[in-house]
């Protein structure tokens, strides 16, 4: 299990890089130039690349909570049911399905007509302040961007709980003491970076 689980932490790693990446380089050099411009199509793409990642991220957390379900759960087939080959795909499945749901989002929202003055009222371009300047009517795109967050976030949330049922069932009935701990602080760090995501998705945008 260690080698697959640090394949997808090295990609979760990389993932929080690219994420952070998207909006602080842009945020440091307003506050050192003051000079707070950004293009139209420099906004789309930061918003593309924030959008992307998080939406990637999803998708990884719960191929990750698959992993785990897997190696407690049915540790004697873990070799059989998770093979090198099927990380690739997951890792790639949720870099494809993250950032195609982006490309769906981004023009969703970048297809209005905006008005002047052009003045996002937040530090990066994010999906409310855009919305706010638009002059046309912002209802479907709206509606297209609650379905992708719902699809990708309820969807990835779930399978994370339902794998995380199925460990604490299995956790449970393990008679060690030491046994149910050893279990029980692989997945803690990973409930915790699913807590931590989805917590602050939701502060942030319900």
């Amino acid at each position: 299990m260690h080698t697959t689980m640090y394949f997808f932490l090295c990609n979760l790693s990389f993932l929080d890089i690219c994420y952070a990446s998207s909006t602080a380089p842009k945020l440091l050099s307003d506050i050192i130039t003051e000079k707070k411009n950004i293009s139209f199509i420099g906004c789309a793409m930061q918003y593309f690349v924030f959008c992307g990642m998080r939406l990637t991220e999803c998708f990884l957390l719960a191929a990750m909570a698959y992993d785990q379900y897997a190696a407690i759960c049915n540790p004697l087939l873990y070799a059989t049911l998770i093979s090198h080959t099927l990380c690739l795909k997951m890792v790639a499945g949720s870099y494809v399905g993250g950032f195609l749901s982006s490309l769906i989002e981004t023009y969703a929202v970048y297809h209005h007509d905006f008005c002047e003055p052009n003045i996002i009222n937040h530090f990066f371009c994010d999906l409310p302040p855009i919305l706010a300047l638009s002059c046309s009517d912002t209802s479907t795109s709206q509606v297209v961007t609650f379905i992708m967050g719902v699809v990708v976030g309820v969807v990835s949330a779930l399978v994370v709980l339902i794998s995380c049922s199925y460990i604490v069932a299995a956790v449970l009935k393990i008679n060690s003491a030491k046994g149910r701990t050893k279990v029980f602080s692989t997945c803690a760090s990973h409930l915790t970076a699913v807590t931590l995501f989805y917590g602050s998705g939701l502060f942030m945008y319900m």
